[in-house]
């Protein structure tokens, strides 16, 4: 039974202050959070070599490799444009991002220096942030900040849902279409980092988004720790500047649209990283066996 509007009254009254609450997860000297800067700041300023680069249209999605080691950007070529992006370890596509972990360990939002982790039971970083031309924006009068974790990618479950219309080029479409050509599935798709996109949470905890800040030229650099697979939507609602559900916005939100371009690098002095003492991540310690002793076989249960 709900509480009466005079008693829910009184317990507020009555709650004692609360103290300024501490992060969760606050990096420590010798943390796996605490990022050396000297030395991801020269792997993101050494001399590099393209490996690959391409442009991915608007409304489109696309899938690429990424080994340990080298450097990955995504920019906006043409002006401001939200991304959803995907990550997985390139060989298992169960170890995949975890944006809920990746949001307690750092930020609702993200920027340089912060990890991407992967799930359980691997959870170990995907990639580090190592280059953000938005890093300026901060926190603007609304509360709003970019590279958001708080949210996911927009789909045609939830647009068909709001709007009784479907939708096959969403951000979910999008990834699923580009994963295809590596074995993967819709299955695989999974919650994502939304790129270059700012949002919030207003003063009754509703999540917003505000138009992209994004100019011609900015972007986001991430450094794989372990070798990754990728895969990136140029989402449906563009810079977000004209947000919104069903076949009408649909049309209008296309004249906001632009590419997003992916340039994946590596380091020109191929042993500048294993001098610097830098390693792929390696999964966590934990054997995952939950306090069980599960046996092979009857020989190996013990006789009363």
């Amino acid at each position: 039974m709900s509480l009466s509007k005079e008693e829910a009254e009184a317990r507020l009254k009555a709650r004692k202050p609360i103290p300024k609450p501490k992060p969760a997860y606050l990096p420590v000297t010798g943390s796996p959070l605490t990022v050396d800067k000297d030395l991801y700041s020269a792997i993101a300023t050494a001399p590099r070599a393209v490996l690959e680069e391409f442009v991915i249209p608007i409304r489109s999605g696309r899938a690429w490799k990424a080994p340990a080691g080298s450097i990955v950007r995504i920019s906006t070529p043409e002006g401001s444009q939200v991304g959803d992006l995907n990550i997985w370890n390139a060989y298992n596509p169960r170890e995949k991002f975890w944006a809920a972990r990746t949001k307690q360990l750092h930020a609702s939002h993200v920027s340089t220096y912060d990890k991407l982790w992967s799930c359980l039971p691997y959870m170990r970083p995907l990639v580090t942030i190592v280059g953000d031309s938005l890093s300026w924006y901060g926190v603007d009068e609304h509360g709003g900040r970019v590279h958001d974790l708080l949210g996911t990618g927009c789909d045609g479950y939830i647009s068909s849902v709001l709007s009784g219309k479907g939708y096959d080029f969403h951000c979910r479409s999008n990834l699923t279409r580009a994963v295809l050509r590596f074995g993967l599935n819709e299955s695989d798709v999974h919650d994502v980092i939304n790129i270059f996109q700012v949002t919030g949470l207003d003063e009754q905890g509703r999540y917003f988004m505000n138009p992209c800040p994004a100019q011609k030229g900015d972007y986001i650099e991430f450094l794989a720790e372990q070798d990754v697979l990728m895969a990136l939507s140029t989402c449906p609602g563009g810079d977000l500047s004209l947000w919104g559900f069903g076949a009408d916005s649909e049309k209008e939100m296309i004249k906001c649209c632009r590419p997003l371009k992916v340039e994946v690098f590596k380091l020109e002095d191929e042993g500048f990283l294993q001098r610097s003492g830098w390693k792929p991540a390696e999964p966590a310690p934990y054997k995952g066996m939950h306090g069980m002793v599960v046996p092979e076989g009857e020989h190996d249960v013990a006789k009363s």
